[in-house]
Formats: C-alpha cells, structure tokens, sequence
C-alpha cells in the first residue's frame, strides 16, 4: 500500500495568528485550504469565504420541472377525460395548482438529494481526513493542499507564518 502527500498541517495557539497565516499563504498563493477550529468562529468565514452551493440549482431545477409537469399531468387528464359540469371549462386552473405544488416540493427536493450526492462525489471510499485531537480542543490548524513538489516551501510557509507545529499528512492510496 502506497502513500501519497495530502498536505501539509500547521497548528496555531491563538485566533489572530490563524487568520494571518491564511492570509500569508493566500499571498504566497496557496488556495487549497482547510480550516480547523475547536469552535465556530465567524472571523474564519469571513477570511475563507467559502463557495456558494450548487446544489440550489438542482434543487430550482427540480421544483421548475415538477411545477411544469404537475399542470401538464392535470391538463392532459382533464383533456383526455373530460367530465363537462354545467358550463364549467374542462381546464380550470384552479383546481390544478395543488398538484402542481405537490410535484413543485417533491421534485426539489428530490433535485436537493440529487445535487447533494453528486456534488458531494457520493458515494465513493473513505478518505482518511488530516486530524490531530489537539484542533477540537485548544488550537486552530491550516492544511495546505499542494503538490509533492512544493510541500517543502509550504512547510517553511507556515513555519515562518507562526504555526506551533508543522508535519506532512500523508493518504493511503490502493492496495
């Protein structure tokens, strides 16, 4: 079983010295990033400025085809079965929008779990992810994602960044 580098991880003692060292190593170039806190704090999100989720246009996908196809459904079975009341329209749209809101929520949100598994790459096989037990307690740590070739620059980075402790992580890969 082979290894291969996952990045480089920098643990820091306070806040402050977190924050500038993303902001060091984004200047140095670095943008792969992780971020680990013991707690939530909004200073790291504002710094990180994490990606919008696509899975909301799964999801605005889903509810536009089920609104469609919940009036398409209702139409064409009034058209194909007509059952004339009085001098009611055979397609009366009223009626019609309760299914066409049944199939707009069931439709997005299944588009919801649709966009989540795929942009999440589910499912697929474990990763063992950089962790140390230090970071859920009383450090804030930086892994860098690069490269094998500049691990090394990474490395004097985060050391000349002010990071406590520094070590590659590395990932087993097959077998």
């Amino acid at each position: 079983m082979s290894t291969r580098l996952q990045g480089i991880l920098g643990s820091f003692d306070h806040l402050d010295a977190t924050i500038e060292a993303i902001r060091g190593l984004r200047k140095a170039g670095y943008r792969d990033l992780t971020v680990f806190s013991p707690v939530w704090r909004h200073e790291l999100d504002e710094i990180l400025k994490p990606a919008v989720s696509p899975v909301r246009f799964f999801t605005l996908l889903g509810g536009l085809v089920g609104c469609a196809a919940g009036f398409a459904l209702t139409i064409w079975t009034s058209l194909d079965w007509p059952l004339r009341t009085s001098a009611k329209p055979i397609v009366s749209i009223p009626p019609f929008i309760v299914i066409a809101f049944e199939l707009t929520i069931l439709l997005g949100a299944l588009g919801t779990l649709l966009g989540l598994l795929l942009t999440a790459r589910l499912p697929r096989s474990p990763i063992k992810a950089a962790y140390d037990p230090k970071l859920t307690e009383d450090r804030f740590g930086v892994l860098v994602r690069c490269p094998e070739p500049q691990a090394a620059a990474a490395q004097d980075a985060l050391k000349s960044l002010g990071a406590a402790e520094v070590r590659f992580e590395r990932a087993a890969t097959g077998g």
